[in-house]
């Protein structure tokens, strides 16, 4: 979370563009942004942050760094994705904080709160009285603009997307791709328009055409995502209708078959990459293409759980 301050700085402190970074405003002058699943992660000191700058009485400070590192992501990156959003409702003054710590050019993807896409809360210590219940919110567009869209409106114009990820569903909730359309629909109908929205699934089985006419119907994206159990991105990439927004947005957070918890094991603390997935770097490559040739906005972001490390990831695939 952000700290009580934003910085020990009274104003943000310049950062010279790094040579990735470079690359990334170039593409991002062309409509392509490409940057991160969150953003305080110490491995990555020596690459996107310099250690020096975070150092108090001679030590590395952890405080300093998760309160005043992603001005110094944004010299590398022109986007990063919040993941933190999906586990509250943000306050106010959290987003005067977070909005505060970086340059007005940096832009943002944010996950809606669980608390909209969850179904039925999971079998899960943290969800404590409530693991296994029915989330009386599921889909609740008033609650969805009260506690999140209206705090965000501010600041909309820095804000790429809003993605919602919803978690595999299983056939006692769903039987069918058509039941879940019967619930989506109106909730998309509901949303409020200024914000670009984008639906990320974990079932398979929900690519269909029904799933993509909902989406389209409402200028909504498909979040192409690569994850333990979806198809590869090129496999999706290869659908038809898949693309039904004038813009694309793709998340890069696992290798097919790789669970979250193994890749967390395998990789930390995320220092460099430690296994190449080069089928899913190609994908991304021809994401990045298809935007430029149609010069239409594109948010591509890259997981660490995917190689190991995030922007070496990155580099390999604008290089």
């Amino acid at each position: 979370m952000i700290g009580e301050t934003l910085s020990l700085f009274d104003e943000l402190p310049e950062y010279e563009r790094t040579p990735l970074g470079l690359k990334l405003a170039a593409l991002a002058s062309r409509g392509v942004l490409i940057g991160t699943s969150s953003w305080k992660y110490p491995g990555w000191l020596g690459q996107v942050y310099s250690e020096s700058r975070y150092m108090s009485r001679g030590k590395f400070s952890e405080k300093r760094f998760q309160a005043e590192c992603l001005a110094e992501y944004a010299a590398t990156f022109p986007v990063v994705c919040g993941d933190f959003s999906f586990y509250q409702f943000p306050s106010e003054q959290y987003w005067q904080r977070l909005f505060r710590s970086a340059p007005a050019s940096l832009r943002y993807a944010f996950k809606v709160p669980e608390e909209i896409t969850v179904k039925m809360f999971p079998i899960h210590a943290r969800y404590g009285a409530r693991a296994g219940e029915s989330n009386p919110a599921f889909l609740d567009a008033m609650l969805l603009r009260n506690a999140f869209l209206d705090l965000l409106e501010p600041y909309r114009e820095q804000i790429a997307v809003l993605v919602f990820e919803f978690g595999t569903f299983g056939k006692q909730t769903y039987r069918d791709v058509g039941a879940f359309l019967a619930q989506l629909d109106p909730f998309l109908a509901a949303l409020p328009p200024g914000f670009r929205y984008g639906i990320e699934i974990r079932n398979q089985e929900f690519l269909t055409s029904e799933y993509f006419k909902c989406l389209r119907g409402h200028g909504v994206a498909h979040v192409f995502n690569a994850w333990t159990r979806m198809p590869e991105l090129s496999e999706q990439m290869q659908l038809p209708e898949i693309y039904t927004a004038d813009f694309t947005v793709a998340r890069a957070l696992l290798r097919k078959g790789r669970p979250y918890e193994a890749a967390v094991a395998k990789f930390s603390p995320y220092k460099h990459v430690q296994d190449p997935n080069p089928d899913a770097r190609q994908a991304l490559r021809n994401l990045i293409s298809r935007a430029r040739e149609r010069s239409e906005p594109s948010y591509i972001f890259v997981n660490n759980r995917l190689e190991g490390n995030a922007p070496q990831t990155i580099e390999a695939i604008v290089d």
